[in-house]
């Protein structure tokens, strides 16, 4: 995994016109998105049936398990605890060792790597998304990474974040980053948040493991 150093972002909500910055504190990123073969189950769609695709068709609570398995699999304390009689709540343990997902201020700080514009870098160089991926999921890591090591952080994919993205008006919708394959290039920017229900499996959304620095 990537060493991300401390560091401060803006978020910018362009539905409420609001922006906020958020400090970071070091932490751990996966270079790649999770694939089909990590996760170890059949995520396949149509014809196309790869294991080093990135795993999409996980629900945000599937990735939340994810994390769990691998991080007991690593003697690794899990981030995650579910809570509740049908288990759909869900504790972080902030101080925990294992694996997690980003949040949306480490996703997009980790994204940018320093930049300040709405990518960083030409969009085909680092994207596939509709105009060139053939509206189809591609491997990770055939585009070029950002500054920090990091690929597909912008298309083919949109991924996880562990943040709620407004529970006053959303209830318990989740954030998710990046654009995708099938997204045109406006979507496809480091700043674009967008929400969806935890529940939802499609075969755009997978997600990326972070860890806490130890």
């Amino acid at each position: 995994m990537q060493r991300i150093e401390a560091g401060a972002v803006t978020i910018t909500d362009r539905r409420t016109e609001r922006s906020w910055t958020v400090e970071v504190a070091p932490f751990l990123l996966s270079p790649f998105q999770v694939t089909r073969r990590e996760i170890g189950e059949g995520h396949g769609m149509g014809v196309v049936d790869d294991d080093l695709l990135p795993a999409t068709h996980v629900s945000w609570f599937e990735a939340v398990e994810h994390c769990n398995r691998i991080s007991a699999q690593a003697n690794l304390r899990p981030a995650y605890e579910r809570t509740g009689e049908d288990g759909e709540a869900v504790t972080w343990d902030r101080t925990a060792d294992g694996y997690r997902l980003p949040t949306e201020a480490e996703w997009e700080y980790a994204c940018r790597a320093g930049t300040t514009g709405p990518r960083y870098g030409e969009l085909d160089e680092i994207a596939w998304y509709r105009d060139n991926s053939g509206e189809r999921l591609h491997r990770g890591g055939e585009k070029a990474p950002n500054a920090w090591g990091l690929y597909d952080m912008i298309g083919n994919a949109w991924e996880w974040c562990f943040d709620l993205y407004d529970a006053e008006v959303y209830g318990d919708y989740r954030v998710i980053k990046g654009g995708g394959w099938f997204d045109e290039h406006w979507s496809c920017r480091a700043g674009v948040r967008r929400r969806t229900m935890p529940t939802l499996r499609i075969e755009d959304l997978g997600f990326r493991l972070a860890r806490n620095v130890s």
